[in-house]
């Protein structure tokens, strides 16, 4: 095995240091068990990712571990997997980043049935820029499809919208025909989030949600990525047969509500995760993330492209809010 090191960002974490990171060289010899090894040329900075970065959150599950729960590039070598040499692949999630080595090294290996081939009409940098949020976007889409949601339910309601997913999710149902209402702690983003698809955009600061069991039915369903206080008030305003999606948790991992909303007017609340989402969804959604689910601009989504040497300062930034859109990870391959 060649002796040949390249970069990666490497996370210690233990109750001394939690979430320090470092960058630093590895060998092929350092890459964990799987049939398929990957030249990564792109991964992508989520929220989970500043966790881990910073220390937020106990997100490694052993230590030390390459961080980045996405990676895109091309196939080096893939035994008797049935894919040839040079494929352009991407991995979410299935432990990326937590119980793996990620993508934030120039070289992976994994188990081949982690390895989803971008589909025709992606390349390796699209597919980053849609990542772990682009797929939990579209699988929250599909949550809402599958339990009957459309547009002539009324607006969707969409929290942390200036976030990956948010943004995301912004698009994707614009495009799908839904009336979009935006709800984000940025109002300076109302531009870039109507462009996104947004049809108004609420200021956080200034939305009230009552403390009644039920308010009044203003949204036809909801889109949270906050979590927390924010969720469970947001329950008691959706109409009749409406559906929430529950994606994310910077606003709280508690929900404190009553059973009013889904006794008495059928509320749904729909659980998303990609991290361990099945295979054969993983394929289907890529697939439409490329046809009927692709953005309309993507490119819009995209705020800035960085490097490993920049990944601790922008995570501290990410976690204090101070970030938006969608952020591409460079891998450099020297």
């Amino acid at each position: 095995m060649s002796s040949e090191t390249f970069p990666a960002l490497m996370i210690h974490e233990d109750r001394l240091a939690p979430g320090r990171a470092e960058l630093c060289r590895l060998s092929r010899a350092e890459l964990m068990d799987g049939e398929v090894e990957i030249a990564v040329e792109y991964s992508s900075l989520n929220y989970k990712d500043a966790l881990a970065i910073t220390g937020g959150a106990r997100i490694l599950r052993h230590s030390p571990l390459v961080g980045g729960i996405d990676a895109a590039g091309r196939v080096v070598e893939s035994g008797q997997t049935g894919l040839p040499v040079g494929t352009p692949v991407l991995v979410t999630g299935c432990g990326l980043g937590e119980l793996h080595h990620g993508g934030y090294a120039a070289r992976l290996r994994v188990p081949a049935d982690w390895v989803i081939p971008i589909p025709e009409g992606l390349d390796t940098r699209e597919a980053m820029l849609l990542g772990t949020a682009g797929l939990t976007a579209a699988l929250a889409l599909s949550r809402l499809e599958d339990n009957r949601q459309s547009p002539e339910a009324g607006p969707m309601l969409v929290t942390g919208a200036s976030g990956g997913v948010g943004a995301l999710a912004v698009s994707l149902l614009a495009a799908q025909g839904y009336e979009v209402v935006a709800l984000t702690g940025k109002p300076e983003l109302t531009d870039w989030l109507t462009s996104l698809g947004a049809s108004r955009v609420l200021e956080r600061a200034a939305f009230k949600p009552g403390r009644r069991p039920l308010e009044k039915a203003q949204w036809g369903g909801v889109v949270d990525t906050v979590g927390g206080e924010l969720l469970a008030t947001l329950t008691r305003g959706v109409r009749p047969w409406g559906n929430i999606v529950s994606i994310g948790l910077a606003g709280g991992a508690d929900l404190h509500t009553t059973v009013m909303p889904f006794i008495l007017r059928g509320v749904s609340l729909l659980g998303v995760t990609s991290a361990n989402c099945p295979r054969d969804q993983r394929l289907h959604l890529w697939q439409r993330l490329t046809t009927d689910l692709r953005p309309a601009d993507l490119a819009a989504l995209h705020t800035r492209t960085v490097g490993l040497a920049e990944l601790v300062e922008l995570s501290e930034h990410m976690l204090a809010g101070r970030t938006y859109g969608r952020t591409l990870v460079e891998i450099a391959s020297g």
